[in-house]
């Protein structure tokens, strides 16, 4: 079933080809370095984060969009639109209901990607510490991410662990063959880290036996709770092998488990327990908490890019010589350039503090100024007028090409989104 697109939705796909094509320009223009000096070779490191993080994603996701089915056949997808693992498990009933049985059978809830669960998963596998609660990436499916996420770490290891992903049914959708459930999951067995086949990416990988990971998850959620009914739908999907977004091979019997939870008993706390981590946002410590990690990173680059263009005008040796050398209009023409280049600068700031806290419209009008801002350094390389170098140039096209695809991402449209449905409900409430 097609769920409805947001009025947004256009202007998001707008200024995601965008972010496309500056991510190719900007890895494009890196790599040309690597060909000046010895030492350039260090710049493989950024290139390979461009293509595997920024250019490869976006163009799967714009291929995938031609050729991938856009219907349910027992797939989920990734985020850049490849087939992700299979749908292996399905749940009746509410979701203080599914949280109830699955906290209490010894999952934990994953936390979201965000700044501090960043932070958090660098130093757990750094320090080989435990994560019981670290993110698992996001995965498609209705045309959404997943609504829930849970996982089991394997004695404490941050590279092994038992995970599995739970949509919730649009209203009235019905399976192949016309039967009906609440929820829809798909688990896998995390093994080891390594390269993406298909992004280049750092990821998990899944061990392929995806049947032996649905009947784990299965009895031990009946063990825990005997009340909870089970049927099979035998047969579900036909039995196949295939590979996973992560280019992981996987194998399924196509049989689909249904777990009944509407008979379990769940307390008003946990009943009242939020679905979503948008509403109700106190102080910054809680936004790092919170906020999706795209978010941090457009903002911080949005900073850095104001800051690097107000010190370039106030410290460029050609400007420094033509004041010293220059009249009084000159001097005044100077104040009023650096002047509005200050102006310029806070503003942008400031809108990046509104995106922060959720403002819709900052973030469309942060990326239009960053869709001229990175216009107008390209053609500054095509006409001459700034030198192809390793230089402050560079770096700002770069910040601004970084803002522009965090800014344009699913994620921070879905933070946003979700941020102003949570000020309707309490405006309303």
């Amino acid at each position: 079933m097609q769920q409805p697109q947001p009025r947004s939705t256009l202007f998001d796909r707008a200024a995601f080809l965008v972010g496309a094509a500056s991510a190719t320009w900007l890895a494009v223009l890196i790599a040309i370095q690597g060909f000046r000096y010895p030492w350039s070779v260090l710049l493989f490191i950024p290139v390979w984060a461009i293509i595997a993080y920024l250019v490869l994603p976006r163009l799967h996701r714009m291929l995938s969009d031609l050729y991938v089915p856009d219907y349910f056949f027992g797939r989920t997808r990734t985020a850049d639109g490849l087939l992700g693992d299979p749908v292996n498990l399905a749940v009746d009933g509410g979701a203080a209901q599914l949280d109830h049985v699955m906290t209490t059978g010894g999952w934990h809830r994953a936390d979201e990607i965000t700044a501090a669960s960043t932070w958090r998963i660098i130093v757990s596998t750094l320090t080989r510490t435990s994560y019981p609660t670290a993110p698992v990436s996001p995965l498609m499916l209705f045309g959404r991410r997943h609504d829930l996420a849970y996982q089991q770490e394997v004695e404490g290891n941050p590279k092994q662990r038992h995970h599995v992903r739970f949509w919730h049914c649009p209203p009235g959708w019905l399976l192949p063959g016309g039967a009906r459930t609440d929820w829809l999951g798909a688990a896998t067995y995390d093994t080891d880290v390594g390269l993406s086949l298909f992004t280049l990416q750092v990821t998990h990988r899944i061990d392929e036996n995806t049947d032996e990971e649905r009947d784990y998850l299965v009895s031990g959620i009946r063990a825990a709770h005997p009340d909870v009914g089970q049927r099979v739908l035998a047969d579900f999907t036909t039995g196949y092998h295939a590979r996973n977004g992560g280019g992981d091979r996987f194998l399924t019997d196509g049989d689909l488990p249904i777990l009944d939870v509407s008979t379990v008993s769940v307390d008003g706390e946990e009943a009242g327990r939020p679905s979503t981590p948008a509403a109700g946002i106190t102080d910054a410590r809680d936004l790092a908490r919170r906020a999706p990690l795209t978010i941090f990173v457009a903002v911080t680059c949005i900073a850095l890019s104001a800051i690097l263009e107000l010190l370039s005008v106030l410290f460029n040796p050609g400007v420094v010589d033509t004041l010293l050398d220059g009249g009084e209009v000159t001097r005044i023409a100077y104040v009023v350039v650096a002047t509005l280049s200050g102006v310029l600068a806070l503003t942008q700031i400031v809108l990046g503090w509104a995106v922060l806290r959720g403002g819709r419209r900052s973030r469309a009008v942060l990326m239009v100024v960053l869709f001229l801002g990175i216009l107008v350094s390209a053609w500054d390389y095509i006409d001459g007028s700034t030198r192809l170098a390793l230089n402050g140039a560079l770096l700002s096209a770069s910040l601004m090409c970084l803002a522009l695809l965090t800014l344009s991402s699913e994620s921070a449209a879905s933070w946003m989104r979700a941020m102003t449905d949570a000020r309707r409900a309490t405006r309303s409430a």
